[in-house]
């Protein structure tokens, strides 16, 4: 999905104001998987824009988790065209050549990796990932904000190189996300163990110099399984959705990961069909997840094929012109990024108890969410919103709204990492 539409308001947020731009001066490497229609990728967006508005010159280095993704590659071509809101001085990619599959490191991993070992892969991608003449080129970085721990061994490199500090944005403990694709996905016996995942995942970590984390329940989890650490909550920012008139369709929206996979099948399976044909046919699913559906469950995605509109370029009018958005969560760890952009919307929710996971809030007090925690309460809400659409001023002061203000707006975002990174820039002297 785009989210230009979405980032629109950020835009200003940008550049530094005059007297605001404390890293002035200063250069921030930003490493990121090559990731886009994502929540993770709103994370690295957001990052780069506060950056920017501390005064930083912001290089982006997005690496690439698939053999042959090279720069210049099919691959960098349409990532760079699906990530336009990502603003950076400089825009720099890598990824593994293709011929290094033959390397005795990477055919180890891929051994593991048939046993559904997601973190041993994705770690020897990155090892094998050349730097950027770009970034050789280089003379001063001094700071490198790392996101997801596969990408640590390229930050690694490059701290050797400019000698400063890396901090690790950990996104969710990964080992469960991995645990959580071995439900339905195929693997070669004996199944890949949370614990040996999680071990190497821990020990890629334990070279960033701090831990940043997104939510409360991800924070917890870390300051236990790393206490040596120096450990941060930094909540993300999510690029607002502008409220918009409402209409008629009951839209979900949804990117490609197997938890959103989880939610989308029993929403299609159990709560479809209890709801009536006039409601179906107003029913949008967006983003890049019918092909993920279409690849686990071929049958259910004809059934269905009607429903998916797949990429649009305009989001924001996809949300302008929602009933309600539609929030079937059912599995899946941390903040649900997704779950933010929906309240920033001030669109009428209809949710799950847990796509609210990871957020000090009771959504139950929220006047303009529907909890639905089983099937016929869900297709019941449905039924309801269909009736009924509030007009754009109640979007504008929905309840959901003013908690995403006060939680993941830009300026609350900028502070918090202005206060995280300031102390860690590399001295003028070094």
């Amino acid at each position: 999905m785009d989210q230009r539409q979405g980032a629109a308001g950020w835009r200003g947020a940008g550049a530094a104001a005059d007297g605001d731009a404390p890293m002035a001066g200063k250069t921030v490497l930003l490493v990121h998987p090559a990731w886009h229609s994502c929540g993770s990728h709103q994370v690295f967006a957001s990052q780069a824009r506060a950056y920017r508005s501390l005064g930083a010159r912001l290089v982006s280095l997005a690496v690439a988790d698939s053999p042959g993704a090279v720069e210049g590659s099919r691959a960098h071509k349409t990532y760079v065209a699906a990530t336009p809101d990502l603003e950076a001085d400089a825009r720099l990619y890598t990824g593994m050549p293709l011929l290094s599959v033959l390397n005795p490191s990477f055919l180890r991993a891929a051994r593991l990796w048939l046993h559904g070992n997601f973190a041993a892969i994705l770690l020897e991608s990155a090892r094998l990932a050349p730097i950027p003449a770009a970034l050789q080129a280089e003379r001063r970085v001094d700071l490198i904000h790392c996101n997801h721990f596969f990408c640590m061994p390229v930050a690694l490199r490059l701290r050797e190189r400019h000698g400063c500090a890396i901090v690790l944005d950990t996104h969710d403990l990964q080992a469960r996300q991995y645990a959580l694709r071995h439900e339905q996905g195929w693997t070669v016996p004996p199944v890949a163990k949370l614990e040996d995942m999680l071990a190497i995942e821990l020990a890629a970590m334990r070279g960033a110099d701090v831990l940043a984390h997104l939510n409360d329940e991800e924070a917890a989890a870390f300051k236990t399984l790393l206490p040596e650490k120096r450990h941060e909550l930094v909540y993300p920012a999510v690029p607002p959705i502008a409220p918009g008139a409402g209409g008629d369709d009951l839209i979900i929206v949804a990117s490609a990961n197997y938890a959103n996979y989880r939610g989308l099948a029993w929403f299609l399976r159990e709560v479809l069909p209890l709801a009536p044909d006039e409601v179906r046919r107003r029913i949008k699913i967006i983003g890049n997840l019918d092909r993920t559906v279409r690849a686990r469950a071929p049958a259910l995605y004809k059934a269905n094929a009607q429903l998916f509109l797949g990429h649009v370029r305009d989001l924001g009018a996809a949300y302008a012109n929602a009933a309600a958005v539609l929030l079937p969560t059912t599995e899946g760890h941390g903040v649900s990024i997704k779950t933010i952009e929906a309240m920033s919307s001030g669109a009428p929710l209809i949710a799950t108890p847990h796509a609210f996971r990871g957020m000090r809030l009771d959504p139950a007090r929220l006047g303009n969410v529907t909890l639905a925690a089983d099937a016929p309460a869900f297709a019941a809400a449905l039924l309801q919103a269909a009736a009924s659409q509030p007009g754009p001023a109640s979007r504008r002061d929905a309840e959901t709204r003013k908690f995403y203000q006060s939680h993941f707006a830009f300026e609350a975002y900028r502070a918090a990492l202005a206060k995280l990174a300031l102390p860690l820039l590399k001295p003028v002297n070094n």
